[in-house]
């Protein structure tokens, strides 16, 4: 296979398989442990509010809702998956894939740990790190948490692409 397609297919699978492995893990804390995930709606709400040229909020939560914000907001959580999954390959190469390691996977799913503490939550209204939340400590230590998942599952997503491509 071309290694531009090899990059593009293996993102798209390594990056979803990955993002799925987030989402359960999210479902099972809070079906177990009464733990809240994000609303992928305020993600929705926060892109939706682009074309307005608002990129920032006071506080998402209190900012207008947008049409459609929770399907685009689930849409952006899976292709944001799928662009870390893309950063991973263009570092390490497409033949990782191959024979995935551990190392790279939770190195970039602890990276991606960034995009919420310096960007995401900032541009929530919530202050770098969550530091304007309730409980910031809590915040960051669920963040830290769900990235670190979510590196696992570049590593299991990367493991069964492997078993069948080999």
């Amino acid at each position: 296979m071309n290694t531009y397609l090899e990059l593009i297919v293996f993102s798209l699978a390594i990056g979803t398989g990955a993002t799925i492995v987030m989402d359960i893990y999210a479902i099972i804390n809070k079906r177990f442990f009464n733990v809240p995930s994000l609303d992928y709606g305020l993600l929705g709400r926060w892109i939706g509010h682009f074309k307005k040229g608002l990129f920032s909020h006071t506080t998402i939560i209190q900012a207008g809702k947008i049409p459609h914000e929770r399907a685009i907001g689930w849409m952006t959580h899976y292709l944001i998956g799928i662009t870390f999954a893309f950063l991973l390959l263009l570092i390490w190469g497409t033949g990782w894939a191959y024979k995935p390691t551990f190392g790279p996977a939770i190195a970039i799913g602890l990276l991606t740990t960034i995009a919420p503490w310096f960007m995401m939550q900032p541009a929530f209204g919530f202050g770098i790190a969550a530091s304007k939340t309730p409980n910031p400590k809590q915040a960051r230590w669920r963040s830290l948490k769900a990235h670190t998942i979510y590196g696992v599952g570049l590593y299991l997503a990367a493991w069964v692409l492997s078993r069948i491509i080999s």
